[in-house]
């Protein structure tokens, strides 16, 4: 794994002679080494194709690749990270969610409606995130951002879980996603929390929540 946590909200990524690093443009905090920086215009690993999914599904964050030899520190805006390491299976995540992540990693786009259906793009339309998630495939490891902390809640076929979709930052595994109303009393009379939506995850794997509804 590239990736060490250093405190709450900064990483640093070791960077090896022959492997890449994509991060968020403006996300380095300082290096040492033989380390270079430059603008991704190839949509990450998924190559032209990834870049093009990205631009349609307004997810394009402008990324930069990072080379050489040495330490790199990342941060961005003081968010907290999480590192999120990955076996071969697929991390659904908003791209602005994302710090850094292994170069190994194939990097794609989903339509959200294909997850939920009709209730997926519901989703994307009610939260104000997109209808489309990036996705990131492969065995490696991804810092995402998050405001005031990240936990792992664990999915599993008995026990679906229940997120408000302002606090949703990722998940991977086998895991399906809609769109659910708790409208109750309070929101007849226009007193709601703003709860009103809540994204239920379904089947078995990890979704990470954020400690905020805030968005990035």
């Amino acid at each position: 794994m590239p990736f060490r946590e250093i405190n709450s909200k900064m990483v640093e990524a070791t960077v090896a002679p022959g492997a890449k690093i994509f991060s968020q443009r403006g996300a380095m905090l300082a290096y040492q080494g033989d380390v270079s920086f430059t603008p991704n215009l190839q949509g990450g690993q998924g190559g032209l194709a990834s870049m093009i999914g990205r631009r349609v599904a307004g997810e394009a964050t402008p990324l930069m690749t990072v080379e050489g030899s040495g330490t790199v520190l990342f941060g961005h805006g003081g968010h907290h990270i999480q590192v999120i390491g990955l076996s071969g299976d697929t991390l659904y995540v908003e791209a602005d969610r994302l710090l850094a992540f292994d170069g190994t990693l194939r990097q794609g786009t989903m339509f959200m409606g294909s997850q939920g259906g009709v209730m997926g793009m519901v989703r994307g339309q009610v939260t104000g995130q997109g209808l489309f998630t990036t996705t990131l495939k492969g065995h490696g490891a991804v810092a995402v951002m998050a405001h005031g902390g990240v936990i792992e809640v664990p999915i599993t076929p008995q026990r679906p879980v229940h997120v408000d979709p302002q606090a949703y930052v990722a998940h991977h595994g086998d895991v399906r996603n809609k769109l659910s109303t708790a409208l109750g009393w309070r929101d007849m009379v226009g007193r709601g929390s703003g709860e009103a939506f809540q994204l239920e995850l379904s089947g078995s794997g990890v979704v990470f929540v954020q400690a905020s509804e805030e968005k990035l």
